[in-house]
């Protein structure tokens, strides 16, 4: 599982470079299929970096919802407009793509975001604001305490 939250840079060519406990998790738990990702945004304000394998999982379950559903289909939609295959290269990195790299202001520092079976990558002092403006609430608790967290 990815957990936590690493600081990194983003280079002029748009590479990222994994940070070594995610690259550690990769190779554990992802070998050997562990150089291909999907990354993709549902909103075009935090790149999502999925193991391939992965993303997969979420396309057979879309393949078996209904092709009329209107969510499903903007899902897919969005999803395919900021996707792309990548392959991780041989020093760690993984070159974002640059219409995900300039909707998410995705250029030098940025955050990479451990959410379990996948990394999200967000603007660092963007995602500074979202977490000191909305605080986890009372209800955010309650919510959570229904699923047993």
């Amino acid at each position: 599982m990815f957990r936590g939250t690493y600081q990194a840079r983003v280079d002029d060519k748009g590479r990222l470079k994994v940070p070594a406990e995610f690259k550690r998790e990769i190779d554990e738990r992802y070998a050997p299929s562990s150089g291909k990702f999907y990354v993709t945004s549902r909103n075009g304000k935090i790149a999502e970096i999925h193991p391939l394998e992965e993303w997969e999982k979420i396309e057979e379950r879309l393949d078996k919802a209904p092709t009329s559903s209107p969510a499903v289909q903007k899902f897919l939609d969005v999803t395919s407009y900021y996707g792309q295959v990548i392959e991780m290269d041989g020093q760690g990195r993984l070159l974002l793509p640059s219409l995900l790299r300039d909707d998410a202001d995705l250029k030098a520092e940025v955050s990479v975001v451990g959410s379990l079976r996948y990394l999200k990558v967000r603007n660092q002092e963007a995602y500074r604001k979202v977490i000191t403006e909305n605080p986890l609430t009372d209800e955010d608790a309650k919510a959570l305490s229904e699923l047993g967290i």
